[in-house]
């Protein structure tokens, strides 16, 4: 009797209505960040901060979402060059120039001057426009690929009708950006970098009679989707700090003096890439 009971509260509570998002009061909260974003911020000071140019960062990776989800989206995010802007950005090592919108900026630049050839000049643009910077590095890259189950795997384990599994797949991108000097076209550094993407189910039933023509089911379970693209979030702001460390290997830019490196995460990112045999 009282499983019966029991197996009547679950139904109840499953007949009624989960909230929508947009009913549930959690408030938007900035973007979590992950260790590669602290890492970023505890980079030594440079002598002098980089004027760098990003005209984009496509996904080349040329996957799309699993059906039946979708057969037209693609598996990774398509903002990817605002990513670079961010982690160039929270580096402290580059002055970063506004390309993507380019076209934006210059028509604006038109609009002002002329609204100041007309009689009456708003106080906002009465200054002369200065010219553009130029820049002096032209940072490129791509998510060159996106590797759906490179690892899959689970345990479980049922005894009497009662029984609980966990399993896990596990995807993986990469992203490849290099720094380009403009006034020779030279590659002056090259960096790729990969990070893994978990997705965690776990789950628990009972399927058993408890009476004569009395059978007893009850399912539990959870799914965890580690997001794609904090994970290509992260891959860029590695991406970043390697290519900075290649930099200051190879004497292509200086950092600032009277700095402790140890006291920095500049460290963890001079070693040299593993080798996979």
């Amino acid at each position: 009797m009282p499983c019966v009971a029991l197996a009547v509260m679950l139904t109840a509570g499953c007949a009624l209505r989960e909230p929508m998002p947009a009913q549930q009061r959690d408030m938007p909260t900035l973007t979590p960040r992950t260790s590669t974003y602290q890492d970023l911020l505890d980079l030594p000071r440079p002598s002098g901060r980089l004027i760098a140019a990003v005209y984009g960062f496509r996904d080349q990776s040329g996957q799309y979402k699993p059906g039946p989800a979708s057969s037209f989206s693609t598996a990774v995010t398509q903002g990817a060059a605002s990513m670079l802007v961010d982690a160039l950005q929270a580096s402290g090592w580059f002055v970063v120039l506004e390309r993507e919108g380019l076209h934006n900026l210059l028509t604006e630049r038109k609009i002002i001057r002329a609204a100041q050839n007309k009689p009456e000049v708003a106080e906002n643009i009465q200054d002369e426009l200065p010219g553009l910077l130029a820049a002096n590095l032209l940072l490129e890259g791509n998510i060159v690929g996106y590797d759906s189950n490179v690892r899959t795997g689970g345990e479980g384990a049922r005894y009497l009708g009662i029984g609980a599994s966990h399993e896990y797949r596990v995807d993986q991108v990469t992203v490849n950006l290099r720094a380009v000097d403009v006034r020779t076209s030279q590659v002056l550094a090259n960096v790729m970098t990969s990070k893994t993407i978990y997705s965690v189910a776990r789950s628990a039933s009972v399927f058993r009679f408890v009476a004569y023509q009395d059978l007893l089911e009850l399912e539990a379970g959870y799914t965890t989707n580690e997001p794609a693209q904090l994970c290509v979030l992260s891959a860029i702001e590695a991406a970043v700090a390697h290519l900075v460390a290649q930099g200051v290997e190879r004497n292509l830019w200086r950092i600032a003096d009277g700095q402790a490196l140890d006291q920095t995460s500049l460290g963890k990112y001079l070693s040299k890439a593993p080798v996979v045999k």
